[in-house]
This record gives structure tokens, C-alpha cells and sequence, in this order.
């Protein structure tokens, strides 16, 4: 156990942030606006490149923001819990609590288990736990999108690059975090993984005809 966390604050972070992380805002929003639900359309997730293929943007960009801002949200209440306690457990609880969240909407209690594919929630808690390593994550997904114009490629690379930032800004708590996350990235992405290898993975602003179940870019 880390010096300074109590067993009632780590559970507490771990089971806080996994039921925030399950909050599947893209079927919230979706049936909240009448839109219906969105493992129905496309590939069948509840990301927000999946709730764009309603053709509805304002929607999606709701959706993204919900996905990002409860990893955000997990880490800074457990950083508020932990503003007393020392660098090394606040620094552990944080990412513990991120990582729930990410892990939460991955596999929501309240969808059965079956969620996203976790990049947008990437983001968010790493943009809360160390704002350059996450300010890294997400310059790189643009930069990628925008050479290659392929979603999974670029949140497949960010996914790489976050942890090596991370170690080399001396954050080794989130470069833990950071390398768990890009794991799960990669398992969750492994049908784009294989049309990527193929050269079938559609392209941005491209053909949004995915079968449904087989995924789609950044969820």
C-alpha cells in the first residue's frame, strides 16, 4: 500500500471512478435528443465517432466532451481527497481513480459490460493527471489525423507516444497509467488494427459504412 492512502480511499477510487467511467453519455444523449442509440447504427459503439454516424454533430461533440471530462473528473476529485497527503499518493490515487474510469467505460455495469473503445477517456484523464502529457497525447492524434486522415491510426500512435512522454517529464505514476490505457487501446482497436494492415481502414470525413461490431476510429 502507498504511504499516506488509507485502504477506504484507494477502494473508494477505485469503485467511484470505475462507476463514473460507466456513464455512457453517447446513449444517454442520443436517446435524450430522440436519436436513438447508437450501438444500433454503425459499428455498434457508444463513442462519439459512432454517434456522428446519426449525422448528428452537436451530439457527438456532447458525447465527446461526457467521455473526456469523467476520466478528468475521476482524477480531480481524487487529487482534491489527496491534497494533504504527499506527492507519491496523490500521485498514486489519481491515477488509480483515472484508470478506473477508463476501465469503466471500456466495460459499463450499466451496458452489460460492452462500451467503448476508450480514447476520448484516454485524453480526458490524462489531461488531468499531468496536462503535458496529455497536451503530447492529443497534439499527436492531430498531427496524425491530419497527415493520414485515419482516427484508429492516430489514436493508436498517441496511445504509444503518451507513456514515453510521460517517463521523460519524470511522471512515473502516469507514465504507468498512460501504458495500461494504450494497452487496452490497442485490444479494443484490434479489428482497425487488421483493416489498417489490410488498407481498408476508412479514412476521415471518409465511408462511415462499418458493420456493426466490427469498430470504428476513436470512441
Amino acid at each position: 500500500m502507498v504511504e499516506g492512502l488509507s485502504t477506504i480511499q484507494i477502494a473508494a477510487a477505485l469503485i467511484g471512478g470505475y462507476l463514473l467511467g460507466s456513464i455512457p453519455f453517447g446513449v444517454i444523449v442520443m436517446k435524450a435528443a430522440g436519436a436513438g442509440d447508437p450501438r444500433a447504427i454503425g459499428s455498434g459503439n457508444i463513442g462519439a465517432t459512432n454517434v456522428l454516424r446519426s449525422g448528428r454533430k452537436d451530439l457527438a461533440a456532447v458525447t465527446l466532451l461526457g467521455d473526456g471530462g469523467k476520466g478528468a473528473a475521476a482524477v480531480l476529485v481524487a487529487w482534491l481527497a489527496t491534497r494533504g497527503a504527499g506527492d507519491a499518493a496523490q500521485a498514486a490515487l489519481t491515477c488509480l481513480a483515472g484508470g478506473a474510469a477508463f476501465f469503466g467505460h471500456l466495460f459499463p455495469i450499466w451496458l452489460g459490460f460492452k462500451g467503448g473503445k476508450g480514447v476520448a477517456t484516454f485524453f480526458g484523464t490524462l489531461l488531468a493527471a499531468a496536462w503535458p502529457v496529455g497536451l503530447i497525447a492529443g497534439a499527436t492524434w492531430v498531427l496524425m489525423a491530419l497527415v493520414f486522415r485515419i482516427s484508429s491510426l492516430a489514436a493508436l500512435t498517441a496511445a504509444v507516444v503518451a507513456p514515453i512522454a510521460a517517463l521523460l517529464l519524470h511522471r512515473p505514476a502516469v507514465a504507468v497509467l498512460a501504458a495500461v490505457m494504450g494497452v487496452l487501446i490497442y485490444i479494443r482497436h484490434l479489428p482497425n488494427i487488421r483493416r489498417l494492415l489490410k488498407g481498408e481502414e476508412p479514412r476521415i470525413g471518409g465511408s462511415k459504412k462499418v458493420p456493426k461490431g466490427d469498430g470504428g476510429g476513436k470512441a
